[in-house]
């Protein structure tokens, strides 16, 4: 299992944070030294440093079964139907696969998903729509589906409450109302609970409002990382939609003036917060989406694990605009990307 190391940006003349250079299209971002070995640094949580991200190589998307570009803008509304009485119904199949992914060049890691992605679909409705998710355990371990928002007890997905546990090749069928409006998440919750999330299992679960939001381009954005030396101590690998530097190589495309809303997410284990941070412009602030005003207009937040918050933006000038973690070691280990205005 490949291994990274907090300074592997650096080690090499990698491009990290502080002296960051556009270096074209012709070499990716997200390389330490060459040849794939850095020469220093202990990684993060205390493991020794081994392969690093490795130059001129990109992660292989179609072998991973999901590119994280597309992931920004993959809505899933279900299947929908009408209860009597007229109410929406919306219904969706999720599965949980266990499967090695690519993080970074190089460096696979042993996931466990829902739907061989990670992370999971990001599940969309409207306030007040009769939502159930079937769960299917295709895994090799006990696994749950646990959703913020309101529903009953034995609607929660946690051990020993309701269906509890869902064993591997069993299923059940986890039924509520979507509410309150705004942006959520699920993850699994059997134990142990950081080994479960750290794995990969977890996604976005959206709640328009009823009268909906003002028409935007739409991304979602949850920022995750990877304990590649499995000490549960900290991670190696940092990102937004699980590959490293992704949005360096392939910068999130926007239009000049265009409203851009993003679905913020921190899943992120084993660090108690992580941030968001945009330059060359601002941002309102909905904290969890549950109200319609922001409450701030600023560049910079700081999130715990399962916070979140929509993002209301525009650009004025064309041009790329840098956004990453304001905490360097994330950033030189892969949260980081660019917006680029076009």
């Amino acid at each position: 299992m490949s291994t990274i190391s907090r300074r592997s940006m650096l080690a090499g003349g990698g491009a990290g944070l502080a002296g960051l250079s556009l270096l074209g299209g012709s070499r990716a971002f997200g390389q330490g030294a060459e040849g794939g070995t850095s020469g220093g640094g202990m990684a993060h949580g205390g493991g020794a440093s081994g392969a690093m991200f490795q130059a001129g190589r990109r992660v292989d998307h179609t072998a991973n079964g999901f590119d994280p570009t597309e992931i920004l803008r993959d809505f899933d509304w279900g299947r929908t139907s009408r209860l009597p009485g007229g109410r929406v119904l919306r219904e969706w199949e999720i599965v949980a696969q266990d499967k090695e992914i690519e993080v970074s060049p190089g460096v696979r890691f042993p996931a466990w998903t829902f739907n061989g992605r990670v992370p999971g679909p990001t599940l969309r409705c409207r306030e007040g729509d009769a939502l159930r998710v079937r769960f299917v355990n295709a895994s090799e371990h006990p696994h749950t589906m646990h959703f913020h928002g309101i529903h009953t007890a034995a609607m929660d997905g946690v051990p020993d409450v309701g269906a509890g546990l869902i064993q591997p090749g069993d299923s059940f069928t986890y039924e509520f109302d979507a509410e309150p409006f705004g942006l959520h998440l699920y993850h699994c919750h059997a134990g142990p609970l950081a080994e479960h999330i750290a794995r990969g299992m977890y996604g976005t679960f959206i709640i328009d409002p009823k009268d909906g939001r003002e028409e935007a381009d739409e991304l979602m954005m949850m920022m995750n990382g990877f304990n590649t030396n499995f000490d549960a101590e900290g991670n190696q690998v940092y990102a937004v939609n699980t590959v490293a530097f992704h949005h360096m190589n392939e910068p999130v495309r926007i239009r000049r003036d265009e409203l851009v809303r993003v679905y913020l997410v921190n899943i992120l284990e084993y660090d108690p917060i992580n941030s968001f941070h945009l330059h060359g412009n601002f941002f309102d602030f909905f904290p969890t989406g549950t109200r319609l005003e922001p409450i701030e207009f600023t560049d910079t937040v700081m999130f715990g694990q399962g916070q979140r918050a929509v993002l209301e933006m525009r650009f004025k000038t064309p041009g790329l605009h840098m956004f990453h973690a304001h905490k360097s070691e994330f950033a030189d280990l892969g949260w980081m990307g660019f917006f680029e205005v076009t």
